[in-house]
């Protein structure tokens, strides 16, 4: 694992003109109808960092690899919800890297592909985490080409992989069987190419949406059925008064059975925060991510708290974590 030392004087330097960037973008909560509320945790422990891969088991997170301006990370942590604590794990096995994807199966997390700027090209490589040993298992290589900026998530027996960028953007989907340790295709999305989207996953519901495909950026949103694995197209986030939920580079979770887009990229680092409901397939703006806007952060949630972590604003590396609350009123003491 490399680091660097002088982080902390950079980050300083950025304060002031990060401060006043992450704000001139937001409206002022205290006048807005918006409801939620978001509560500073543990910053975490090692260098700030952007782009590294999470995934949630129980009341733990999980978060690992990452880039921080200079350098590329193979390091991994969890973060426990109930003690409000970063613990090092044994590093991650495969090349350092940015951008990977991951996804769990039965308590066992899943990361792989990715990009790793020290030798400029995407991955396709995978390994199993196992918690309760914490040891690594590589797996079989993912069964697309070669790429990162993907989404994926997974079921109690399998996991799923797709969309990202290998040198184009790509729309492709792909099953991983932990029995027979082999990936084969899904067909049937029919959606946009894209990279940087995300997911969140509600019962046995797993909806897409976001991302950016050749400089635009994506308004599809998708919904895909674990039991049927069918692909069902739902209604553009663009419609009606939801046309800011679109970016890319954004985190999304998922709390008491809503879906929630945070932060991410829309023609500069963003703070907004929209809530889903499916059962009237309606967007809700919500409060503002406190702290900085960002871009490329990772989220623990176990469906029914969610924390969203590190991230960058520009040259700015981020290190800290916000649980958020969608139904307290927004109270700046907490901060």
């Amino acid at each position: 694992m490399k680091k660097m030392n002088n982080k902390s004087i950079l980050r300083f330097l950025f304060l002031g003109a990060i401060l006043t960037m992450s704000y001139s973008c937001s409206s002022d909560d205290d006048s807005d109808d918006t409801v939620g509320n978001w509560v500073k945790k543990s910053t975490f422990n090692e260098e700030a960092r952007s782009s590294s891969t999470a995934f949630t088991i129980g009341n733990i997170g999980y978060m690992g690899t990452g880039y921080d301006g200079d350098d590329y990370y193979d390091d991994f942590w969890s973060y426990n919800m109930d003690t409000n604590s970063w613990q090092q794990l044994s590093d991650f096995p495969g090349e350092v890297r940015s951008a990977g994807v991951s996804f769990v199966i039965n308590n066992d997390g899943y990361i792989g592909t990715g990009y790793n700027g020290d030798t400029n090209e995407e991955l396709a490589d995978f390994y199993k985490y196992n918690a309760s040993t914490n040891s690594w298992t590589q797996i079989a290589d993912f069964g697309g080409s070669a790429r990162y900026g993907a989404v994926g998530f997974g079921s109690t027996t399998a996991g799923y992989v797709g969309t990202g960028f290998d040198g184009s953007d790509k729309k492709d989907f792909w099953k991983y069987d932990p029995t027979s340790d082999s990936w084969t295709e899904v067909y049937g999305f029919g959606g946009d190419k894209r990279k940087d989207g995300v997911t969140f996953t509600i019962d046995n519901n797993v909806y897409l949406g976001t991302g950016i495909s050749n400089g635009v950026y994506e308004t599809d949103f998708w919904v895909f059925n674990l039991d049927t694995e069918v692909w069902s197209q739902l209604e553009d986030i663009d419609e009606d008064d939801d046309d800011y939920v679109f970016r890319s580079n954004a985190v999304a979770f998922t709390i008491n059975g809503k879906g929630y887009v945070a932060c991410g990229d829309y023609g500069g680092s963003t703070d907004t925060v929209y809530e889903y409901n499916p059962a009237t397939e309606v967007w809700k703006e919500k409060t503002e991510f406190e702290l900085y806007a960002r871009r490329d952060a990772v989220s623990f949630n176990n469906g029914e708290r969610a924390f969203v972590a590190l991230g960058r604003n520009g040259t700015l590396y981020l290190d800290d974590n916000m649980e958020f609350f969608p139904t307290q009123e927004q109270d700046d003491d907490d901060n």
